[in-house]
């Protein structure tokens, strides 16, 4: 796909807008649709501000000229010339079959469609599609102009060929692709929810406190952001929603369970940070969380979700989710872990990995503790994955 090809952009809110910034600094120009002409507007004030701060900064030539790429639309008959079509609107499954099947009417027929959704079936969008063979997913991480990661995940209807075309846009467009089975969370959102689930819970059973667990996963396990910081940041809106709907989607998995606390947080309205409220309070004077007084209490709470961020990464691969390089590509690139853990689990060693996990088991009778058996397969064996 040339830079001349045209691309459409469904929602503009900070998703879809962002995703729209990069096609357009890519050299493409860009229809960015929202059936909400204020959003439209917002995006287009945004977008021009962004656009001024990078032509002071002398990263771009043309601030007007950037802008002029940018088709913004209220009508999804603007799509008819786009060669590709990513849709980026609210995670809610039959709002996005509607606009698939709407979108299709309207554009030509090798147009590929897209969408970005985070943790919904791709094969269930593209069955409300007369053509689902053109349908698959493109999963950007916000902000989408910073992060490099893209999942590219075929549904089981995508023509094979579509694949190979979105790997070599999404390097023209300066990404990192990866490529992921359509089982729910793709790579990132699955292997990464033990780092909120898990962190929870131990906060739950009153094991380490708020800003124990996050002091102990940033001072020592080297995550950029500890798991309550990191979810305050994301919002509740859309951590919890990611985790109750892989969840349901596994059928009920207790490994993927979601946690009261952060429901309540919801409920209450205290979305973290956009709210000034979250699992922490961001008021001025707000009271400062506790601090660790027990280092063997904190080491074992790093253990203890690094084994299930491990045994998460280890499972994807044993059920042919992605690759190995994928993995690691995706869980680095993706929420910036200070290493891969399929790495991880060869430093550590995997019989020590599974050490961690067989003593949860053996303590709380819970198949959320089971260990994958490639994981087992490689303890035995004393293998490396990397």
């Amino acid at each position: 796909m040339t830079k001349e090809a045209q691309i459409g952009v469904i929602g503009s809110g900070a998703m879809g807008t962002g995703i729209a910034q990069v096609a357009a600094m890519a050299g493409h120009n860009v229809v960015l649709y929202d059936n909400n002409t204020a959003a439209l507007e917002k995006a287009k004030t945004g977008l021009s501000a962004t656009f001024q701060k990078l032509q002071e900064k002398g990263k771009i030539e043309s601030a007007a000229e950037l802008l002029s790429r940018f088709s913004f639309a209220a009508t999804t008959q603007t799509f008819a010339g786009c060669s590709l079509i990513i849709e980026a609107i609210v995670e809610k499954l039959e709002v996005k079959k509607n606009v698939f099947g709407e979108v299709e009417q309207v554009v030509g027929g090798d147009c590929i469609l897209a969408s970005n959704t985070s943790s919904l079936s791709i094969t269930s969008i593209a069955a409300a599609c007369s053509k689902p063979e053109r349908v698959m997913g493109l999963h950007f991480f916000n902000p989408a102009p910073l992060m490099a990661l893209v999942e590219i995940i075929p549904a089981i209807q995508t023509e094979p060929g579509l694949i190979a075309i979105a790997r070599e846009l999404m390097l023209q467009w300066g990404k990192l692709p990866v490529l992921a089975k359509d089982t729910p969370g793709f790579i990132v959102n699955r292997i990464a929810r033990p780092f909120y689930g898990e962190a929870i819970r131990i906060y739950e059973e009153g094991i380490a406190g708020i800003g124990a667990i996050d002091k102990v996963m940033t001072e020592k396990g080297g995550f950029r952001m500890g798991p309550f910081t990191l979810m305050d940041y994301i919002g509740h809106d859309v951590n919890y929603v990611v985790t109750e709907t892989v969840f349901q989607a596994f059928f009920y998995d207790p490994r993927y369970k979601p946690s009261f606390s952060q429901k309540r947080l919801l409920e209450a309205g205290w979305l973290g940070r956009k709210t000034g409220r979250g699992f922490y309070n961001y008021a001025q004077n707000a009271a400062v969380t506790d601090n660790i007084t027990d280092m063997n209490t904190a080491g074992h709470t790093m253990e203890r979700i690094l084994a299930m961020l491990i045994n998460e990464a280890v499972d994807a691969l044993y059920l042919g989710v992605a690759t190995v390089a994928d993995i690691e590509t995706a869980m680095t690139k993706g929420v910036n872990y200070p290493k891969g853990l399929l790495q991880w689990c060869d430093d550590w060693g995997a019989s020590n990995c599974l050490a961690v996990l067989d003593g949860l088991y053996e303590k709380y009778h819970e198949d959320r503790y089971r260990a994958s058996p490639l994981l087992r397969k490689h303890a035995a064996g004393n293998k490396k994955f990397v």
